[in-house]
């Protein structure tokens, strides 16, 4: 079983160098603000963010991105250590929808599969950060066609430095490893008509120094002194040395075979490569007749929010899909493929974070609802806010086109995703039973405090 690679980044050019070389990485973006994340550093220091060498601002953000990530899988672990209730099993192609065949307590089900919860070794978590110096000058993104065309007439016929900062978190022990790889780059004399094709394929706009080694850019790099996949974004000979650091091979990382990278299914030379993005995307054949989403399975967060005063269910947290997702259109709780190494429960708290910007510190898991097919399941996670917090939805990436809180009474009127449509009904009896329990135990301590306070 390889140790999973986590890559704080949505960096395209970073997931191909660790892909070519045998490493499918899951990818969570950190959201870090860079500018503020290099100005407190500097402020710290003393100094102005000029004044902070290069080398250590991609130093810092390769840090930061890994931290950020490291924190999120750190309050996941922490909240699903922290469930309660149980966990209710339904198997339709056995049993249909109306039976539940089995019931455990959720502690139950971590010891079981306790995901990176019980991990001892990785998940591995990386995050790196690159900028271009010539001179004295540092370069990041351009962003924009006014600033690439200024650089890039700047930088031809001349050397630079590409900087690429690295940071590994091992997830199970907290221990961080950092490095900064370098490479000096050498352009030709390519022609102002060329720079304005180049920056018509938008190419230079989004990477650092305006330019790519692995794309369009690559025809106007002369010659290169250094690492070559630093220049991309990810050395990979230094990370190596930073996951040796903490006790692991590379060859631990390796996750795929070479058929997989060349896009060759051994069953079926012809078929086309799977669009899978990262370990645990992709399509399950089911006994049902249909296509499941998630090769491990898939899991979300029914969410619900509940009256101070009284206990009562009020609201739940709805996601719109986006119309290219599967039943594009519809609502339902924010949820998807569970990822290599997770659990379904840290699955369906990571997934929610990162869909609808559910925090997994600001709420309280108290039951969940697994419908199992044999080779796939979708696990529906119940969870309240916690008292004196406020999740504040968003939609944090484009599988939503909306999250929202919709009261209670009015989820009739939304269209539901099919399988939420059918088990909706047993899923809001079964909040309001979890909230009715849990304020009765309230009131039943509050009431154990007041009289021993009489008795006192």
């Amino acid at each position: 079983m390889s140790v999973p690679l986590i890559l704080a980044s949505k960096s395209r050019p970073r997931r191909d160098v660790l892909y070519n070389a045998g490493i499918c990485a899951t990818i969570r973006v950190s959201h870090v603000d860079e500018p503020a994340v290099v100005l407190h550093e500097a402020t710290r220091l003393g100094m102005t963010v000029d004044e902070l060498p290069v080398q250590s601002q991609v130093f810092i953000l390769a840090q930061a991105k890994a931290q950020a990530v490291y924190d999120t899988y750190r309050e996941v672990r922490e909240t699903a250590a922290a469930a309660t209730g149980e966990l209710h099993v339904c198997r339709p192609l056995q049993e249909g929808f109306d039976v539940i065949a089995a019931r455990e307590p959720i502690s139950q089900a971590i010891e079981r599969h306790g995901g990176m919860t019980a991990a001892g070794r990785g998940p591995l978590i990386v995050g790196c950060d690159s900028m271009f110096c010539i001179g004295n000058n540092a370069y990041g993104k351009p962003h924009d066609a006014e600033h690439a065309r200024e650089r890039l007439r700047m930088m031809r016929g001349k050397t630079g430095t590409l900087w690429t900062g690295h940071c590994v978190i091992d997830a199970a022990t907290g221990r961080t490893v950092r490095a900064v790889s370098h490479a000096e780059v050498r352009f030709c004399e390519y022609t102002d008509e060329e720079i304005e094709r180049y920056i018509a394929t938008g190419e230079p706009l989004e990477v650092a120094g305006s330019f790519t080694l692995e794309g369009f850019g690559g025809s106007f790099i002369e010659s290169i002194q250094g690492d070559p996949s630093g220049i991309i974004g990810l050395s990979l000979p230094t990370l190596r040395r930073l996951i040796g650091d903490l006790g692991y091979s590379v060859t631990d990382l390796w996750n795929l075979n070479r058929n997989e990278q060349l896009g060759i299914n051994p069953d079926n030379p012809k078929a086309p490569r799977d669009n899978v993005h990262q370990p645990g995307d992709g399509w399950i054949d089911c006994a049902c007749g249909k296509k499941h989403w998630g090769v491990n399975g898939a899991s979300g967060v029914l969410l619900a929010r509940r009256d101070a005063a009284t206990g009562e269910v009020t609201h739940v947290l709805l996601q719109h899909r986006a119309a290219w997702s599967a039943e594009g259109g519809t609502w339902g709780a924010p949820g998807g493929a569970t990822a290599d190494g997770e659990s379904p429960l840290e699955g369906a708290l990571r997934e929610s974070y990162e869909e609808a910007n559910i925090r997994p510190e600001d709420i309280d898991v108290v039951g969940s609802y697994r419908e199992d097919h044999g080779p796939w399941g979708y696990t529906t996670v119940f969870a309240f806010e916690k008292p004196g917090h406020e999740v504040r939805p968003r939609a944090n990436d484009d599988e939503s086109t909306e999250v929202k809180w919709v009261p209670l009474g009015e989820v009739g009127n939304y269209t539901l995703i099919s399988a939420m449509q059918r088990d909706w009904p047993q899923f809001v009896d079964r909040i309001k039973s979890i909230s009715a329990a849990m304020a009765e135990r309230d009131r039943a301590a509050a009431d154990a405090a007041g009289n021993a306070a009489d008795e006192g």
